[in-house]
């Protein structure tokens, strides 16, 4: 038994000495402050990683986006480079639009590569979702909202409409 600040005295229901729980309890605060250290630094250390993480992503990202229509440049120079030996020829002669066929060709081939796909319109129902109606022709010779003609060529890039088919299109008078 000790006595309290009162002078009374103070009961130890534990059996343990005041003197021994306030060390034990001073070594435990102790602990606990060198685990919250630690802890504080591993978490500052996890921001800064995730921090780097993020720049790199980020300047990779960038870096991707910077450089990505490389390849699709190095598909089409040969196309370019074609296209420059057929300005240098002579127009007059008869192979000359059969060249200019195959560089057309090799330039739908390299696009086709990359994803690109014409969207037939001959014949084909009228579909305001693929086809922009520029001209609409009164004929008993095609069914209703038939697509006779396209004024120019649409195209679907991987599945989504890049630029919808100018067509004109049959009405029934």
């Amino acid at each position: 038994m000790s006595d309290a600040p009162d002078g009374s005295p103070v009961e130890n229901l534990s059996g343990v000495q005041p003197a021994s729980q306030v060390s034990d309890l001073t070594a435990e605060r102790d602990q606990l402050a060198r685990e919250k250290t630690d802890l504080q630094d591993r978490v500052l250390r996890l921001q800064a990683d995730f921090d780097n993480f993020r720049k790199r992503s980020d300047k990779d990202r960038s870096d991707f986006a910077q450089y990505a229509g490389m390849e699709v440049v190095r598909d089409i120079l040969p196309v370019l480079d074609n296209l420059e030996l057929a300005l240098k020829a002579d127009p007059s002669s008869k192979d000359y639009a059969k060249g200019v066929e195959m560089i057309y060709d090799r330039l739908a081939s390299a696009l086709k590569k990359l994803g690109l796909e014409p969207i037939d319109t001959a014949g084909a129902k009228f579909d305001p979702h693929v086809h922009q109606a520029v001209e609409k022709i009164q004929t008993e010779d095609a069914e209703d909202h038939t697509v006779i003609d396209d004024f120019q060529r649409g195209y679907k890039f991987k599945g989504k409409l890049l630029r919808p088919s100018m067509v004109k299109v049959a009405v029934r008078p």
